[in-house]
């Protein structure tokens, strides 16, 4: 029975393949006007009408089936484009990072290079990695302690990248086997001996009460002359005395003389804006060693 359904399913197939060689041979061998030809166009005019509503009414399908893929598409390129641009946007504050980092460090090694050599002096470099959390940034904290030669009181210079953003920012508060707390100029507790460079008239840099940020030239005389524009530096140690030495070398810059009140007379004060923003310092240097006691 099983051969039999297999042989008729053949013969039936090899009818059907012969049939179509023979319509196919005599169609292309008839003129446009044929039987054949005849009866393609009859089939085409009841076919077409039915091909085109179908088509008209499967549109509205296929036109929403190619809006969900271009709107899936298109979020897909979207999201490519949002994690191109984030990791761009990344890359653009790593760069601006590290320029300010090296325009910092260039400022740094200005001060190595400057006419004052402080090789003597052992700088050590560090990085700041915290602030005291006060209106007055009045302390810094440091990753570099007690291990790396760091003892208190021992000045500590930073540049805040700008050209003449370089200079004494403080000096150690507490030193610790890898850290530091660094307090800065504008916290009432330091005062520091200075000098005026264009005349040598001398004072104690210290913040003035009620807004630190604001540095001033204390203990000068009416007839010290300062004016606006001067330029403030350490003094360093002006006592032959040995335990009377400053923390400070001679001749590191501090500030320069932004306005005198009442100069020429006894009340006269000397304000001073430091070189250095010390909201934007990232390094510092620590000098970890006192050469001839700081002497001037």
């Amino acid at each position: 029975m099983y051969d039999k359904t297999v042989r008729r399913r053949r013969a039936v197939l090899g009818l059907l393949v012969v049939s179509s060689l023979i319509l196919l041979t005599v169609y292309f061998g008839e003129s446009r006007g044929g039987a054949l030809h005849s009866v393609q166009r009859g089939l085409l005019a009841v076919v077409s009408p039915i091909q085109e509503g179908a088509s008209r009414a499967l549109k509205p399908v296929t036109n929403l089936f190619g809006w969900v893929g271009d709107t899936v598409s298109a979020k897909g390129d979207l999201k490519d484009t949002r994690r191109e641009r984030d990791a761009w946007r990344r890359q653009a504050i790593r760069n601006e990072a590290a320029v300010a980092e090296n325009a910092q460090l260039r400022g740094l090694l200005g001060l190595d290079q400057s006419p004052k050599d402080l090789t003597p002096y052992r700088p050590v470099t560090a990085r700041v990695n915290g602030q005291s959390p006060t209106l007055w940034y009045a302390r810094i904290f440091i990753d570099k302690g007690t291990n790396d030669g760091i003892r208190d009181g021992m000045p500590v210079l930073g540049s805040d990248g700008t050209d003449e953003g370089t200079g004494l920012i403080g000096k150690v508060e507490t030193a610790g086997s890898g850290f530091s707390v660094v307090t800065l100029i504008t916290d009432a507790s330091v005062e520091v001996t200075a000098i005026n460079v264009q005349n040598t008239t001398s004072g104690v840099v210290a913040p003035k009460a009620g807004n630190p940020r604001d540095l001033i030239l204390k203990y000068t005389s009416k007839d010290d002359k300062v004016a606006k524009g001067d330029t403030i530096v350490t003094a360093g140690t002006t006592s032959s005395r040995p335990d009377l030495d400053s923390p400070y070398p001679p001749d590191l810059p501090i500030g320069r003389v932004t306005r005198v009140d009442e100069p020429g007379s006894e009340a006269q004060q000397v304000h001073l804006k430091p070189f250095v923003d010390l909201r934007h310092v990232q390094f510092v240097q620590v000098l970890t060693k006192k050469v001839d006691h700081n002497r001037r």
